[in-house]
């Protein structure tokens, strides 16, 4: 494979002297062609109209250092040498026009030569693989060397490159560990959405939108979020969170833009407002489908613009704040309904991250209990922890089918909160448990929904032990073949009725022997089924 060089023509350090004395000093272009162990078969030199003599007196010297190095000339006019966009956009042309043979040929872009400018250029070029090859940086031999100089070769995929790569990896790990908290949680859906909000805080000022419901920590996760763009250099500014649901009617128009004094009755003083307060900084707004569309049609032009127009005001300001967006509502059937702006909504959901409740993510309850515990301890100035027993007793109830945890996260802090209180000697008791267990009862009655109804049923069926061992998706597939199979008359009624599609596609249908096969994995029967729905009819 040829080794080809692209070189911008050094208007002074090819120079260098008249006559033999040039030969006395280093020059990058002619000692590239010098190195034993970096044969290069062709140099692309790039020059404008004025250096022709100069880049034929160092074709020459390169035929006699390097015989074997083809050297191709080629004019590039910069019109001012200094200019970045001038620069870049010349050089991109002869990127663009060049033939490149990546199969054939292996390409070096010397960065050594040309002005600051065109060296950042050609660095941003091989970056974006517009020239797709490696750096090549020269440099002279050093004192009392008989060397022509030195080279380095630099590989611009920093995969490459261990130390950076494990840097890279320690700072993303480092950054997830921060956004859930410093929880080690186990949900994987959970946890990848994390690592993709990392990369997005780290790389985006685009606007976020994360949704889910109540407790779920919304608010927490955009708390953190902003720490993290704020270690990393990211913001500047402070930031400001706002429940969209306390806004109404005038002050709503005021709280966000400002106002001016006049500009409505009580307006007795000048108002920043919060986009103002959030300027460099970052802005959530909490329950934004509460927003009145006055207000939404401003914050979608705040959004874009970076301007708005405060209340009473015939001037606009500016601020360049980062949003995000917090909703327990759907959106999409707002904007269908006419209350929440279809533009405004394509303008923030770029980034859209859907935290999971506490019931999706009960691989997650234990070490939640923990973090919980750990804050009350410090909070309160003393260790408190379960005994065993206590423990698992409360695992337990928190992980069946009758914790609904309502109000998600908020719901386990309140109950971490009551048994540590009642903890005599910072030991939470089985006696705690049970009447904590009673409360939790008390509270959710009436919140269990109808869907979770074959959940309930499937681990009454199962027991709690074995219902645990199984997938939350997997419950739900369960859940619905035996309510299929409880409805019909036999295995091959339900059989049509669980692969009404697939079945059409076998040559031949053997319904009772699908549904066979899924309950067995599950060591169930279709006569054991009939025989519990007699009598456990719910």
């Amino acid at each position: 494979m040829k080794t080809i060089a692209i070189s911008i023509l050094g208007i002074s350090k090819d120079r260098r002297g008249k006559g033999d004395k040039r030969w006395d000093k280093w020059r990058p272009n002619i000692s590239m062609c010098q190195h034993d162990d970096l044969l290069i078969d062709r140099l692309e030199l790039l020059f404008d109209n004025h250096s022709k003599n100069l880049a034929d007196q160092v074709t020459e010297d390169i035929a006699r250092v390097s015989p074997e190095t083809e050297v191709v000339h080629h004019r590039i006019n910069f019109a001012d040498p200094w200019d970045f966009e001038s620069v870049y956009s010349n050089l991109l042309d002869f990127a663009r026009a060049y033939n490149f043979k990546p199969d054939d040929e292996q390409y070096l872009v010397h960065i050594t030569t040309g002005t600051h400018v065109a060296q950042i250029c050609l660095y941003l070029l091989t970056e974006a693989g517009y020239f797709p090859g490696r750096l090549l940086q020269t440099s002279p031999a050093r004192k009392h060397s008989s060397l022509p100089g030195e080279y380095q070769i630099i590989d611009l995929d920093l995969s490459k490159y261990d130390q950076i790569a494990s840097r890279f990896q320690r700072e993303h790990q480092e950054g997830t560990t921060y956004l859930k908290g410093g929880i080690e949680t186990n949900n994987l859906a959970f946890n990848q959405m994390i690592e993709q909000l990392e990369q997005v805080s780290i790389r985006s000022d685009a606007p976020i939108l994360i949704t889910g419901p109540t407790g779920a920590g919304k608010s927490q996760l955009a708390q953190r979020v902003y720490e993290l763009r704020k270690q990393r250099g990211k913001l500047e500014g402070g930031l400001v969170a706002v429940n969209c649901a306390t806004l109404r009617g005038e002050n709503a128009m005021s709280a966000l833009f400002g106002h001016r004094k006049g500009a409505y009755t009580g307006a007795t003083t000048h108002r920043p407002g919060l986009l103002m307060e959030a300027d460099r900084g970052l802005l959530f707004l909490d329950e934004i489908g509460e927003l009145g569309l006055d207000e939404q049609a401003m914050l979608l032009r705040a959004i874009e613009h970076k301007r708005f127009m405060p209340f009473g005001s015939d001037k606009e300001v500016s601020s360049h704040f980062q949003l995000i967006a917090g909703t327990n509502r759907d959106l999409v059937q707002l904007c269908q309904e006419g209350k929440f702006r279809a533009d405004l909504l394509a303008r923030i959901d770029l980034w859209t991250y859907r935290l999971p409740s506490l019931r999706e993510r009960l691989e997650d309850l234990e070490p939640n209990i923990d973090f919980e515990l750990e804050a009350f301890s410090r909070k309160s100035g003393h260790l408190v922890s379960f005994n065993k027993a206590a423990r698992e007793k409360y695992l337990s109830f928190g992980r069946s089918c009758e914790a609904s945890w309502s109000a998600n996260f908020r719901d386990l802090n309140a109950s971490i909160l009551r048994m540590g209180t009642l903890a005599d000697g910072g030991r939470i008791t089985t006696q705690v448990v049970e009447e904590e267990i009673h409360r939790l009862r008390i509270k959710w009655q009436g919140t269990q929904s109808q869907s979770s109804l074959p959940l309930q049923r499937l681990e009454r069926l199962l027991g709690p032990d074995i219902y645990r061992t199984i997938d939350y998706y997997d419950q739900i597939k369960l859940a619905t073949v035996i309510q299929v199979c409880e409805t019909s008359s036999s295995m091959a009624e339900a059989g049509r009725k669980l692969f009404h599609v697939s079945r059409k596609e076998k040559r031949s249908n053997n319904d009772s022997q699908r549904v066979r096969q899924l309950l067995e994995k599950y060591h169930l029967n279709f006569s054991m089924l009939c025989k519990w729905h007699k009598n456990n009819k719910c």
